[in-house]
């Protein structure tokens, strides 16, 4: 009854604490108990939600480490890409490029290879500009502070706090999607009204700020976010097994936005492969080239990445489909149609977008190809699988590339 009758002002600032306690109608020593009944279920709050995360937290890879780069990757990583897709590509990535100047010495393209499948392209490209600056403006030391974090390229507000309070134990809260989500919950604000953005968005980050615990905001942020992603999900919630539940005035019944209504489009490319000329592999067989097209630097979407030719017309009759691949990027369901093309029919078939060249396979799978061209060449039996689950995960591509 108590987080009922306090309402946001329980978990807010000093000053939103004091304003109402300045119109409570209550003496001033029945204020001053409920002021500290107040602090007493926030410590009650953080030691469950604490004992919970070391029960129930999710063994990942940069949990084991306190270095701020190998944070910082994972952070960038995580943002708008399913865990379980990060994971095999971040230790691919840190094995690569194991300190932040590995990744400064890199090329755009080698990044970018590593990247591919991710989506959001324009995180690696910031990722790599913010390396290169801080070997060259800080000897390759990464800030230790989120404001002086948010000096670098591509990192924000969220990003920062993160780096800060789990690499350097600066007591700053996080608030992402998950966090959100746990804290209107708890609080049983409407998070889905449309009305008052940016007052929601201030109570939020008091209250945030109210239940940090700052002995341990590295854990306790990353416990908040592991029950957002976990246990408080947007939908279904577990609220029979979560360490907050007892002081929740939502229980599952939250309001959650609908679903992003999808679209449907169809799609044709080109699958053009030629014995490469007098070029033998180490197996004695004859190798293979595989035409590609590189988007143009100045493209809006994935400039530099390499693609498989469009077909002309944009369409591919029925007995000349090789494959059916479908692909999501955002709120659309591609349906795209591969169709074989030989090397003299490629200028009649198809629509130059890009720069093309003819690429030996072993160099394609180390190429900043889209995530489409390397599952169609997956699926071709032309490269290897070197991350399956990422197929899905190119979602987002048109808006951050």
């Amino acid at each position: 009854m108590l987080l009922r009758r306090a309402g946001p002002a329980l978990f807010g600032s000093r000053a939103a604490i004091s304003a109402s306690a300045e119109i409570d109608p209550i003496p001033y020593s029945g204020r001053m108990a409920k002021i500290q009944a107040n602090a007493d279920l926030v410590t009650r709050m953080r030691t469950a939600l604490l004992e919970w995360y070391e029960r129930s937290r999710r063994d990942l890879p940069w949990r084991r480490s306190r270095d701020p780069y190998a944070i910082w990757v994972s952070e960038i990583m995580l943002q708008q890409t399913r865990v379980a897709v990060v994971v095999e590509r971040y230790q691919a990535f840190m094995a690569r490029f194991p300190t932040v100047a590995a990744l400064a010495r890199a090329s755009e393209q080698e990044v970018l290879a590593l990247w591919s499948g991710l989506g959001y392209y324009r995180r690696a490209r910031m990722l790599h500009k913010a390396a290169q600056l801080v070997v060259a403006d800080r000897g390759g030391v990464m800030p230790e502070t989120a404001a002086d974090l948010r000096t670098l390229p591509g990192v924000g507000g969220y990003t920062s706090a993160a780096i800060a309070s789990i690499a350097h134990g600066e007591p700053i809260a996080v608030v992402d999607g998950n966090v959100e989500r746990v804290l209107c919950r708890l609080a049983g604000w409407d998070a889905n009204s449309g009305k008052g953005s940016a007052d929601l968005r201030n109570r939020i980050e008091a209250m945030a700020a109210r239940l940090l615990d700052p002995g341990r905001p590295g854990d306790f942020n990353q416990a908040v976010m592991e029950l957002g992603a976990t246990v408080c999900v947007p939908r279904n919630p577990q609220c029979l097994v979560c360490p907050l539940s007892a002081g929740c005035k939502t229980r599952g019944e939250h309001k959650t936005a609908p679903r992003p209504q999808t679209a449907t489009r169809e799609v044709a490319h080109a699958l053009c492969v030629r014995t490469a000329p007098d070029a033998t592999g180490s197996d004695g067989r004859l190798d293979c080239e595989v035409l590609l097209e590189q988007r143009p630097a100045k493209s809006s979407v994935m400039p530099g990445l390499w693609e498989l030719p469009a077909l002309r017309g944009g369409a591919c009759e029925a007995d000349h489909v090789r494959m059916t691949v479908r692909h999501a990027i955002m709120q659309v369901n591609y349906i795209v149609r591969i169709r074989d093309v030989r090397e003299e029919d490629v200028v009649a078939r198809t629509v130059a977008g890009g720069d093309r060249r003819w690429v030996s396979l072993r160099e394609a799978a180390t190429m900043a190809l889209t995530g489409l061209a390397r599952k169609v060449l997956h699926r071709a039996g032309l490269l290897p699988a070197r991350h399956p689950d990422s197929e899905a995960s190119e979602a987002g591509i048109l808006a951050m590339a």
